[in-house]
């Protein structure tokens, strides 16, 4: 039976709650009612199209008449947005009517405006506020499309005021103040909502900015509602967009990384609205969210950094911070003023910067990295934790503005600065960002609220007054109002927050309490910490009271649910966890048998728990207590039920056609049986055209691999519940219940299980439902959506199965992007219904007010409750500030653990204190025994007491060593591979470090370059370049091949022609003719005579033919004249400077990208070449130097020998050996070894105890050190005593001794001056050359600097061709391809042209065969023939003859008729023409008197004369063809040279193009003075701009050119001169030719 009746309630669900899916896809319907439904339709659709064009015409007039008059206005009731109540609901409209906002969109950009002297304007939700500063009154308008609102701005007047909305293809209405009626509306302006608009300073026109998709810009001439320009602004969000206040032709816009500068410019095809994309260049890219337009046309706006940045010309000019590197604020700047000549700022700091505007437009900036430093001339910082993000001024003041706060606050600011300047005033504060959680007093009109901006607020949303607030550590996450069953008074509220504590607050009236202790200023309400908690680690999203007000359930993040229990406090009783974040908890109504939580996870998990039983619980150890749990996994079953929906709309269409096919045969069969000639036929055929109907793809099962997350739910029965999903399942609320066996498993995600039954959710199918609410009687459910409306069902009471759920009243109230309802609430008198959403905003509502709103609202008043007896002698409660504090779990596991550690430490610091003593004595009788004398004092190894003992510390010492050595490993090889990064990355790229070598005995000194080598990326671009090098063919190349293969003439093949014998076959027949000897000689003779004609024809026409080979072709060019001309036209043609507008550039300088790339990286590598020569010089130099240092030093050592032998009176100074320097030898700096580590580990010491430790190891080290020392000292005097020399008495020396030693002293004498000479020669020598290469080197710095100019104007044209690269690609490519089309259809042209040569020479030689088998003839015939005239008619006898391939037939039997072969062979109507000509001459017998063989050769011949005018026939008709074809191609080669020509016009229109953006690019050229030869009236002028720079070369060149023009202009005129005469005699031989012609003809007529 339970089975039956879920199947039954799932039926009636589903056929009554999702309409909108039963849309049919597919299928065919009957033809009758398709015509019906189409008829309807149609009818239905005129009506449709008849309205709404009545309202066309109806708005059309409107507008008409609005453009022409000024004071039309709209009907605001006719354009807001009013509730949507579904058709047949039957609920009034004003269910709900607003009485208050308490919200204020801080965080939204420019959301504040001045309107009127003490007005405030501002976007609330779908609403415009306007709020009286000093009264705090309120008005509203609502937004036009129910989509939202998206921006507001004030006329430059202040008599109006702008709208921007949001939704599908939203509206700008203008509206008038102060009477708040609609003036003007702008449609088509963006596809989904404004994101800002402002006024030009005249007012007559508006700028408005989309969001996305379009971010369309548009300007308006708002008055007409007309457009007057628009451009797509940016692809990513724009913040503002606005005019310039001096220049109305000039705007501005800026946002997500860009700063965009506008012009409406004038062209030729009208106004059109240009923008110049800023530029950041160096500076890092930042969004720009203020700026401001200076007079000047340049821009200041700020950075997220907090700098300011001058832009002039789409560049930054200068960058502006404050002295010492302090930003302009700490943070971004969110506006910049221009007011009164001074620069102000306002930025998140919450400061307000006043600077001079003269200093910064006139700033400047040597360098590009440079910032200009200044500070302000006056500031005010507001307060901490201010946040401005807009600021306006007020009328009635120059120097009194309103500021936004984006933390909820807004700000009267005094910007005098003086001595009566007054203090910031806050004017109002309200809620900043989202708001968390929202609850109503269950027994007065007040309202709790919290956000994560840390505070706690109460409202009385009757009197709309906020009575109290209170500013904690951590932000407020969730809050409850205590229940009346425990909390009589209505005085506690429950608050969690984001840290994990929940605070228990009373609420109080303080006005009594006040009077005793004397206070005077109070407010109406206080709140008091009662008790703080810390269950949870993470914030706390859920709190609840069971029914009983007992048991206090909070549901946080960290997936646990925390059980309190109320005595005089309250009092831990355990935790459970759960598998997701909690969302929300919904403890079992009093209906219910079980006390049971049912708990709403966020992964889709639903758990159910009975009440904790207090008795059976031990939370000794912990607080995590054993609680049976119930499990409910959601799984997504949206894309089954559009599945069953779909199936079962094709299962009722297939049902309708099977009826009606039932229908249709019964009638048939009626007709049948009352028609007996009625065959079956046409059933059958009916039948067989029917077709089968294609299969409907079904929707695919589809389950999201991220569960939907759960947003609410609630218990519709004992556990059963409903819930609203998020995602993909919104759109429907789901009936699920748990099941007996999802209890506690090991693995409760596989547990997945689908609800029994779902409503669809009418007008929602994206739009989950947030948070739901019923009203006492349970017969209204209010909703709060995710699009931030309130939608309100009428329900049956108690209709927890919701089927009467059906109509429902629906009103846009929160904002529709981000302001989803967070929660709703009823008052208790359900008489208010309040909403708060995550757009700041808390909107209070009257349900169905039966009277006035302000009758009703004056008598209501919110009680605060007053104090409890005892309440001022209880003391205050400990608050848990420390967000990192112990939650209670973790100070129940953690207080043991704490304990230990703690007695532990102490013990320690017991056995050091002992250690220490231990210490301090034994260094005492250190020192007592060292003051005893020395016989008496103990030796070291006195005090050790027993060696084993050392040893065994130096081996665990030696342990202790190696085993830091194995835990050190992993560290020892992370810092080798740092290391050897750091190395890759720094070092193993230098080729050639920064060496300076030093001169010896002067100042002079001499650097390297610091040479890196080539990346991989050069390496690759260069390989890159040269595969294209390879790869590119020059389409001249084509036309060049072309005409050498034209010149040179195509390779003709010579037909073999059929040459036929004319004579052999009329030799045979002469050959036997018996007519005599003297017959035969003359045939003989005329033979010989026939065969020397034709040898001589064909050596004419061989000599003809070698003729016409070595004619050269029409279009044949010299190439030596081609190339002359080239020449010509490259160094002898156009020297109109590159400026000119009509400069061609010639096709060998025209320059691409990938040329200009090449050149850079050919000059990087002259750079690196030259760099490299000159630091190997110098570092051979430095190799140089070491070698001289060591030559001296063994020089000193030498000399120091030398001069023991001399008198010391002998002895001249001894040079000092000089030293090399640290800059000399860098790489020394990368060389280290235990030494330096271990100085660098003492510099780098964090703790003191190692800084003791490595003392100890350094005095340990020295005093080995010492002993060593010691030791040593004490064997260098015996070593030396032992060298010593014995000291002998000398006797008298002889003179040869006195004479040896003389010579030997001059000889060292000699020595050492040598060996000086020899050192200052080193030391001179090598000076020089350092002093030479010095020279060398700052040769090469001025060509290296040189080199740097030109890499950056080449750096510069690779960057500009670059924006021409992919243009003139194509260009070139279409250019190539008409160059290969033309190139091939000249080929073709000329093949043509020879084979029409060929056909023409084919009939030359058959004519000429026609002529000579004439001879032949008449040379048969023989001299005075009787018969010649009828053999002659004979021989030119026309015939028709059978075609060669009939011939080939296989003829007839000779059965066949007369008439037959008659027909085949017979003479036609022509031929019986011909023989009436030819007199009816008879072939077919031969005369008596005529000889028989010379009729058969007459006959013979006249066959080869039909065969030889067959083939003159046939190639004449090819000749035609031929000709036709050629014109053909002819023809197509002039389109083709058209289109080439076209093609590289529009080649040289952009490389003209090119040239000029190139013609932009400066380029600095140092000349000296004897260079410039620019005089004007004697002297050199201060500007240059007009001068021309020209080299030397070009410029002897043009002088010599000069010389040779004048040169060839004589020899020109000699030609000319030489050539009339020519020209005169010419002439003369001409008019004495045609004289002597005339005379010759007259000679010829005479005789």
């Amino acid at each position: 039976m339970e089975s039956q009746e879920k199947q039954e309630e799932i039926v009636q669900e589903q056929s009554t709650e999702i309409p909108n899916l039963d849309a049919p896809h597919g299928g065919q319907k009957d033809e009758k009612d398709e015509n019906k439904s189409q008829e309807v339709e149609n009818s239905s659709v005129k009506e449709e199209e008849q309205s709404t064009e009545k309202q066309d015409e109806k708005e059309t007039k409107k507008t008409e008449e609005a453009t022409l008059t000024d004071d039309f206005f709209y009907d605001y009731e006719e354009i807001y947005s009013k509730p949507f109540i579904s058709p047949g609901a039957r609920i009034p409209k004003k269910l709900l009517v607003l009485i208050h906002s308490f919200g204020y969109d801080s965080t939204r950009r420019v959301n504040l405006q001045l309107i009127g002297k003490q007005t405030i304007m501002f976007v609330a939700g779908n609403l415009v506020n306007f709020m009286d500063i000093t009264t705090k009154g309120q008005q509203y308008i609502r937004s036009n499309s129910g989509g939202g609102i998206g921006i507001v701005m004030v006329h430059p007047d202040g008599n109006y005021f702008a709208v921007g909305e949001k939704g599908t293809k939203p509206n700008i209405i203008i509206y008038e103040y102060p009477s708040l009626k609609p003036y003007r509306i702008l449609r088509e302006g963006t596809e989904r909502a404004y994101s800002f608009v402002d006024f030009n300073s005249s007012g007559n026109l508006l700028v408005s900015v989309g969001d996305y998709p379009d971010y369309m810009a548009t300007i308006w001439n708002w008055k007409s509602e007309k457009i007057v320009l628009r451009s797509k602004a940016f692809s990513q969000e724009v913040y503002r967009i606005t005019f310039s206040l001096e220049n109305e032709e000039q705007l501005t816009s800026s946002g997500t990384g860009h700063i965009k500068f506008w012009k409406m410019v004038e062209t030729f095809t009208g106004l059109k609205l240009q923008g110049q994309l800023g530029r950041f260049g160096k500076t890092a890219l930042t969004d720009i969210v203020g700026y401001v337009e200076l007079p000047d046309g340049k821009v200041i706006s700020g950075s997220e950094w907090g700098n300011m940045l001058l832009w002039d010309g789409g560049l930054i000019k200068v960058e502006l911070s404050r002295k010492d590197g302090k930003p302009c604020h700490q943070g971004s700047i969110n506006q910049c003023v221009l007011d009164e000549g001074e620069l102000i700022t306002i930025g998140s700091d919450g400061s307000v910067r006043v600077w001079d505007f003269e200093t910064i437009d006139t700033a400047e900036s040597y360098d590009e990295d440079s910032i200009v430093e200044m500070e302000p001339m006056n500031e005010l910082t507001v307060g901490r934790n201010v946040n401005l993000q807009s600021m306006v001024k007020f009328k009635d003041s120059n120097l009194i503005w309103c500021a936004q706060d984006s933390n909820g606050r807004i700000w009267k600011l005094d910007l005098s600065f003086s001595n009566i300047t007054q203090d910031p005033e806050c004017l109002f504060s309200f809620h900043t960002g989202v708001i968390q959680a929202m609850d109503l007093s269950p027994l007065t009109y007040l309202m709790a609220t919290t956000a994560l901006d840390c505070t706690v607020r109460i409202f009385d949303f009757v009197r709309n007054e906020e009575l109290v607030s209170v500013k904690y550590r951590q932000g407020g996450t969730a809050l409850t109002w205590g229940p009346l069953v425990r909390y009589p008074d209505g005085n506690i509220i429950v608050v969690g927050f984001h840290d994990g504590v929940i605070r228990v607050l009373e609420i109080y009236n303080p006005q009594d309490l006040a009077r005793v202790a004397g206070r005077t200023q109070v407010g109406e309400a206080e709140i008091r910490l009662k008790q703080a908690l810390k269950p949870h680690t993470e914030d706390v999203t859920a709190i609840a009271y069971d029914r009983n007000g007992d048991i206090l359930a909070t549901g946080s993040k960290d997936n646990t649910v925390f059980f309190f229990q109320y005595w005089d406090q309250y009092v831990p009783v355990g935790f459970i966890r759960v598998p997701g974040p909690v969302v929300s908890l919904e403890w079992s109504p009093h209906s219910f048998e079980r006390n049971t939580l049912l708990i709403f996870c966020e992964n889709g998990y639903v758990v159910q728990v009975a009440c904790p039983d207090l008795e059976e619980l031990d939370t000794t150890l912990t607080f995590e207590i054993p609680l049976q749990k119930q499990y409910y996994h959601f799984k997504s079953i949206r894309s089954s039920i559009e599945r069953n929906y779909e199936l079962d709309r094709i299962n009722r269409i297939k049902e309708e056609k099977e009826k009606e096919k039932q229908e249709r045969l019964k009638k048939k069969k009626e007709l049948q049986a009352q028609n007996a000639e009625f065959t079956t036929d046409e059933e059958e055929e009916e039948e067989e055209e029917e077709e089968v109907e294609p299969e409907v793809e079904l929707p695919k099962i589809y389950i999201p691999p991220q569960p939907s997350p759960i947003l609410c739910g609630f218990y519709s029965k004992p556990d059963t519940f409903w819930l609203s999903v998020g995602d993909y399942d919104c759109g429907f609320l789901y009936h699920c219940k748990f099941s007996d066996n999802h209890k506690i498993s090991e693995d409760i995600s596989k547990s997945e299980e689908e609800p029994f039954a779902f409503i669809a959710i009418e007008d929602a199918a994206e739009t989950p439902i947030r948070k739901m609410k019923f009203n006492s009687e349970k017969d209204l459910l209010f909703c709060g959506m995710e699009d931030g409306a309130v939608r309100i069902y009428s329900i049956k009471a108690h209709d927890y199965k919701l089927k009467s759920m059906q109509g429902f009243w629906s009103l846009n109230v929160h904002d529709n992007d981000y302001g989803h309802i967070n929660q709703i609430c009823i008052s208790h008198d359900e008489q208010f219904l309040l909403t708060c959403g995550a757009d700041s905003n808390i909107f209070a509502f009257c349900i169905f007010p039966q009277e006035e709103i302000d009758e009703l609202v004056s008598r209501k008043r919110a009680v605060v409750p007053f104090p409890r007896m005892g309440f001022a002698r209880d003391k205050l409660a400990n608050d848990i500030d420390d967000p990192n504090a112990y939650s209670l779990e973790n100070a129940k596991q953690k207080a043991e653990s704490d304990l230990i550690l703690k007695l532990a430490e102490e013990k320690k610091a017991k056995k050091r204190m002992e250690l220490d003593k231990l210490q301090n004595d034994f260094k005492e009788l250190q020192n007592k025994n060292a003051e005893l004398p020395e016989h008496v004092q103990l030796q070291k190894e006195d005090f050790e007491i027993n060696k084993r003992i050392q040893e065994e510390i130096d081996r665990q010492i030696t342990e202790r060593i190696e085993f830091v050595y194995k835990e050190m490993a992993w560290e020892q090889e992370k810092y080798l591979i740092g290391l050897q990064k750091l190395q890759a990355r720094f070092r193993n790229a230098v080729e050639y470090d920064t060496v300076i070598v030093h001169c010896f005995e002067s100042d002079h000194k001499v650097s390297t370059y610091r040479v890196t080598s080539f990346s991989d990326k050069y390496h690759q671009m260069k390989m890159d370049a040269l595969r294209r090098s390879q790869l590119q063919v020059e389409v001249k190349s084509k036309d060049n091949l072309f005409k050498e293969s034209k010149g040179a003439g195509i390779d003709m093949t010579t037909d073999q022609d059929m040459e036929v014998d004319l004579l052999a076959g009329s030799q045979q027949p002469v050959s036997k003719m018996n007519i005599g000897i003297r017959h035969a000689e003359r045939l003989h003779n005329l033979i010989s005579q026939t065969d020397k004609a034709k040898a001589k024809i064909e050596q004419r026409k061989k000599e003809w033919t070698e003729l016409y080979l070595s004619q050269p072709d029409d279009n044949y060019e010299d190439p030596n004249d081609v190339q002359a001309i080239k020449d010509a036209q490259e160094h002898m043609g156009d020297f109109k400077l590159k400026t000119a507008p009509d400069y061609t550039v010639p096709e060998h300088l025209r320059i691409n990208a990938e040329k200009k790339r090449n050149q850079l990286i050919r000059l990087e590598e002259l750079i690196h070449e030259l760099k490299s020569e000159m630091s190997e010089k110098v570092i051979s130099l430095r190799n140089i130097k070491l070698d001289i240092i060591e030559q001296i030093t063994n020089l000193t050592k030498e000399l120091v020998l030398i001069q023991i032998k001399l008198d010391p009176s002998q002895h001249l100074p001894i040079p000092v050996v000089p030293s090399m320097y640290p800059d000399e030898m860098p790489e020394k700096k990368f060389q280290y070894d235990q030494e330096k580590l271990l100085e660098f580990r003492s510099e780098n010491l964090l703790s003191k105890t190692h800084t003791k430790q490595f003392e100890q190891v350094i005095e340990t080290e020295k005093i080995s050190g010492i002993s060593n020392a010691t030791s040593e000292s004490s064997n260098h005097p015996i070593e030396g005593n032992a060298v010593k020399p014995a000291v002998y008495e000398t006797a008298d020396q002889s003179k040869l001794e006195e004479e040896i030693k003389m010579i030997e002293e001059k000889t060292n004498l000699y020595m050492q001056t040598e060996i000086l000479r020899k050192i200052n020669e080193l030391i001179n020598n090598f000076d020089a050359e350092l002093r030479v290469l010095c020279h060398q080197k700052y040769k090469l710095d001025i060509a290296l600097k040189m080199a740097d100019l030109r890499h950056v104007t080449l750096f510069e044209e690779v960057l500009l061709l670059k924006e021409f690269e992919k243009s003139e690609d194509i260009l070139q490519d279409r250019v190539n391809q008409r160059i290969n089309e033309r190139v091939e259809t000249q080929i073709k042209s000329e093949e043509c042209f020879q084979q029409q040569e060929g056909k023409k020479r084919d009939i030359v030689k058959l004519q000429e065969k026609e002529k000579a088998l004439y001879a032949t003839f008449q040379i048969s015939l023989g001299e005075n023939n009787r018969h010649a005239d009828f053999l002659t008619k004979v021989f030119k006898k026309k015939i028709r003859r059978r075609k060669k391939s009939e011939a080939k037939i296989s003829t007839e039997s000779d059965d066949e008729s007369e008439e037959e072969s008659d027909e085949e062979f017979g003479y036609s109507e022509e031929e019986d023409e011909s023989d009436s000509d030819d007199g009816g001459v008879d072939d077919t017998a031969c005369p008596e008197t005529c000889d028989p063989l010379l009729f058969d050769n007459t006959l013979q011949l006249r066959e080869k004369r039909l065969d030889i005018e067959e083939a003159l026939t046939e190639e004449k008709k090819t000749l035609e063809l031929i000709k036709k074809e050629y014109d053909m191609i002819a023809k197509k080669v002039k389109v083709i040279e058209g289109t080439v020509k076209t093609a590289k016009n529009d080649l040289e229109v952009l490389q003209r193009q090119k040239q000029q953006k190139l013609n932009e690019l400066f380029v600095v050229v140092p000349l000296k003075l004897h260079q410039i030869e620019y005089i004007v009236n004697g002297d050199m002028p201060s500007d240059l701009v007009s001068g021309l720079v020209f080299t030397n070369l070009a410029l002897t060149s043009l002088q010599r050119r000069i010389k040779e023009l004048h040169v060839e202009k004589t020899e020109q005129r000699e030609l000319y001169k030489q050539a009339r005469q020519k020209h005169v005699h010419l002439l003369q031989d001409k008019a004495e030719m045609e004289a002597e012609i005339a005379g010759s003809r007259n000679s010829e007529t005479e005789s």
